[in-house]
C-alpha cells in the first residue's frame, strides 16, 4: 500500500531575518507556498548584506540604505508577516511554538531556524568604549565613527573580517595595528605562502603586523580603551580596538527544545534538524562527505540553503534532496580580490598552480597527497573559475580521463587534474606590484 501523502505546512516561521532567511521566504513564495509566512528577526533594519560591512560601508562610499538586501515594497509583495527588531528566546516543540522576547509565542507547521552567528569578544570588554566587534550595520557604523581623525586601531585577529578591516582604517588614514597568534593574517586559510604575500601587502600600505603573539587584554581607562596587551607583555596603545576573533552559532534561545545543538544546529542532509524543524546558513551544521560534519559561515552558502531548505520544507522529510555544495567565500582587500572555493584549512599540500606571489595574481590549489580540497584565487577570477569544477562531479583523474574536460568532473581530483586545467589556460601574466 502506497504511503500517504505528507501534510503541506500552512504555518511557516523563519527566524533570522539576513541572507539565509530573506532567501528561505522568498523562495517558499516562488514555489507555491501560499499559508502564513512569518519573518522574525532581532535587529529592527530591513534584511541586509553583510559582507559590505567591512568594505564600502566601513569605508563610507556605501550608506546604510543600498546594503539592502530588498526594497520595501519587495517584502511587501511577499505577503510576510515580518517581525522586527524582535527577539526568538526559546521554541517550545511539542507545541510546535516560537517563544518571543515580548512574551508572544507564534505558532508553526514548519520551523526554519536561520539565526546565524554572534562575535566572540575579549573578556571585560563589552561596554568599553572603543571596543568593537563587527557583525551588525550598527557595529560597522559604530566602527567606522571611531575611524574618524586619524584613531589609532588595532585589529584582534587575522581572519577575513580583521584583515579587510585593517586594509580600510589604512586607506581612511588610521594608524592600523593587526595582532594575531598565526604567523600571517589567513595563514589558517591559505597557508604560508600566501598568506605571506597577504602580509607583505599589509605592510606595503603601512599597517603594522604583530604575529605569533596572542592577546592578554584589552586595557582601559575611565571606561574606554587605551591598548592591547599582548601575551609577551608588549602593550600597544590604541583608541579603538575591533575584535576580529570569529564568531560562535546563536543556539542559545534553543537550549531545552530537544534540537541537538553541537556547533550549530546539528541537521540530516537535508537539513532538517527535528520533527518539522529545519536549519539553514551559517547556523546549519550537516554531514560531511567524509563522515564528519560541517558548517559553513559565507554568505553564498547561507543563500543556497536558503533556497535547498525551502524545497525541503515543502516536499517533506521523504521527499527531500541531500544538500551539497562547494563553498565560495571572497575578500576585497586594497585592490587585491581573492576567492576561494571548497576547503583550504589544514591542507597537506598547497601549490601555486599559475601566476605568483610575487606578481599578486595567481591561483593555488590545496588538499591531500593525493586529491584537490580547495582553490584559491587572487586577481584572477576567470581563471580560479575554471578550477572550481575539480571540486563537483564524480571523482577521477586527468591520467585516466585523457583531457582537461573529464578530468574536472572530478571530486578531489587527483593533483593531475589541476596540471591539466593550468595548461589549459597557460599564459603570461600581467606583472603588478604592491603600493
Amino acid at each position: 500500500m502506497a504511503a500517504a501523502p505528507e501534510r503541506v505546512p500552512s504555518r511557516i516561521v523563519v527566524v533570522g531575518a539576513s541572507a539565509a532567511g530573506l532567501t528561505t521566504v522568498e523562495a517558499l513564495r516562488r514555489f507555491g507556498h501560499d499559508g502564513t509566512l512569518t519573518l522574525i528577526g532581532d535587529e529592527p533594519h530591513l534584511p541586509y548584506d553583510r559582507p559590505p560591512l567591512s568594505k564600502q560601508l566601513l569605508d563610507g562610499t556605501w550608506e546604510p540604505d543600498r546594503l539592502r538586501l530588498r526594497a520595501p515594497e519587495a517584502l511587501d509583495a511577499l505577503g510576510l508577516d515580518l517581525r522586527l527588531g524582535t527577539r526568538a528566546t526559546a521554541l517550545d516543540t511539542d507545541r510546535r511554538e516560537v517563544c518571543l522576547a515580548d512574551g508572544e509565542r507564534v505558532g508553526y507547521d514548519a520551523l526554519v531556524v536561520a539565526t546565524g552567528l554572534s562575535p566572540r569578544r575579549l573578556p571585560g570588554t563589552r561596554g568599553l568604549a572603543g571596543a568593537h566587534v563587527l557583525r551588525t550595520l550598527d557595529d560597522a557604523l559604530a566602527l567606522r565613527e571611531s575611524l574618524r581623525g586619524g584613531a589609532r586601531l588595532v585589529v584582534v585577529g587575522g581572519g577575513f573580517v580583521g584583515a579587510e578591516a585593517a586594509a580600510v582604517a589604512r586607506t581612511l588614514g588610521a594608524e592600523v595595528t593587526l595582532v594575531t597568534d598565526e604567523p600571517a593574517p589567513l595563514a589558517d586559510a591559505l597557508g604560508a605562502e600566501v598568506a605571506g604575500m597577504l602580509a607583505g601587502l599589509h605592510r606595503a600600505h603601512g599597517v603594522r603586523l604583530s604575529t605569533g603573539v596572542p592577546v592578554r587584554e584589552v586595557t582601559a581607562d575611565a571606561g574606554a580603551v587605551t591598548g592591547v596587551r599582548l601575551a609577551d607583555g608588549r602593550l600597544i596603545e590604541a583608541d579603538a580596538v575591533l575584535m576580529g576573533i570569529g564568531a560562535d552559532p546563536n543556539t542559545g534561545w534553543l537550549r531545552g527544545s530537544g534540537l541537538r545543538l553541537d556547533n550549530g544546529v546539528v541537521c540530516d542532509a537535508t537539513l532538517r534538524a527535528g520533527d518539522g524543524v529545519w536549519a539553514a546558513g551559517d547556523v546549519a551544521n550537516w554531514p560531511a562527505p567524509d563522515g564528519g560534519s560541517r558548517r559553513v559561515e559565507h554568505r553564498t552558502n547561507a543563500a543556497e540553503q536558503g533556497i535547498a531548505v525551502a524545497r525541503a520544507v515543502l516536499a517533506g522529510p521523504r521527499a527531500a534532496v541531500p544538500f551539497e555544495t562547494v563553498p565560495y567565500v571572497w575578500s576585497d582587500q586594497y585592490d587585491l580580490r581573492l576567492q576561494t572555493y571548497g576547503r583550504t584549512r589544514g591542507a597537506e599540500k598547497t601549490r601555486v598552480v599559475e601566476g605568483g606571489t610575487d606578481q599578486l595574481q595567481l591561483v593555488a590549489a590545496y588538499g591531500t597527497s593525493d586529491r584537490v580540497t580547495g582553490i584559491v584565487g587572487v586577481n584572477l577570477p576567470r581563471r580560479t573559475r575554471a578550477y572550481r569544477r575539480l571540486l563537483t562531479g564524480t571523482a577521477a583523474s586527468a591520467e585516466t580521463a585523457g583531457n582537461a574536460e573529464n578530468a574536472a568532473n572530478a571530486v578531489g581530483a587527483g593533483w593531475d587534474a589541476v596540471d591539466a586545467i593550468a595548461r589549459e589556460g597557460a599564459a603570461p601574466v600581467p606583472q603588478r606590484t604592491a603600493g
